[in-house]
């Protein structure tokens, strides 16, 4: 499955960016929906094969993923260079310290595109690959985020703080709340993982440490729920500088 894109949206957006090597598509043989005949537009452009096939076979292909009729194979996902982090003026960059879930990873992807982030930078070790269960979790924003994978992460930090940018980690620790700090310059955002949030020697590169409030029974957000929240606060207030 870690060669599959399933879906209309995520394959289109795959096609469209051009980003992510495609080497064929599986089509079922009933769907006619004008979405699809975009994606076969853009097939026929780049001479992709398209595979007629019936739905059953698509099902056995998906594994019980939800695949509404078309599946693209797909080789691995580049990772990108660094320099690509700071693709636009005022970068906004996410650093994930040890996220080893795909659909995490996909999920933070996702909300990155819609915030504009410049781009996602992680770990070479215990991180989750650009499989295409990343791919299909972000809904096609991989075609469009750059995601950077560092050999040591406590060292790209040190070299975005080089580069201008503040180092803003997300923690329970944190003696700010996430909406008490000012975010409208360069910025890197930086959430721990799953299980054991921001590791020690990460945490003391920060510049400051934000927190977002617990105040029910659990004592932590999922992954993509707290880089949204803190990604929004971030919109909020460079759309409020930009008026």
């Amino acid at each position: 499955m870690e060669n599959r894109i399933c879906g209309v949206h995520a394959v289109f957006e795959a096609l469209a960016s051009r980003r992510i090597p495609i080497e064929r598509i599986h089509i079922a043989r009933e769907a006619h929906s004008g979405k699809l005949k975009e994606i076969l537009q853009l097939a026929g452009e780049r001479d992709i094969p398209v595979r007629k096939e019936e739905r059953t076979v698509l099902d056995r292909m998906a594994a019980g993923t939800v695949h509404q009729g078309i599946i693209a194979i797909t080789a691995a996902l580049a990772y990108a260079n660094f320099d690509s982090l700071f693709r636009f003026d005022n970068p906004l960059v996410i650093v994930l310290d040890g996220v080893e879930d795909p659909h995490n990873l996909g999920a933070v992807i996702r909300t990155a595109d819609a915030c504009n982030a410049s781009g996602v930078l992680v770990p070479e070790r215990h991180a989750a690959p650009l499989s295409a269960t990343v791919v299909k979790a972000s809904a096609g924003a991989s075609a469009y985020v750059p995601v950077v994978r560092a050999k040591n992460l406590v060292n790209s930090i040190d070299e975005l703080k080089e580069r201008g940018l503040w180092i803003v980690g997300v923690d329970a620790a944190g003696d700010k709340d996430w909406t008490d700090f000012d975010y409208t310059g360069p910025i890197a955002l930086v959430l721990g993982g799953e299980h054991r949030g921001l590791r020690r020697l990460v945490r003391e590169h920060c510049d400051v440490l934000i927190r977002l409030p617990m105040l029910g029974n659990v004592s932590s957000l999922n992954i993509s729920v707290a880089a949204g929240i803190a990604l929004y606060e971030v919109v909020r207030q460079r759309r409020s500088r930009a008026r």
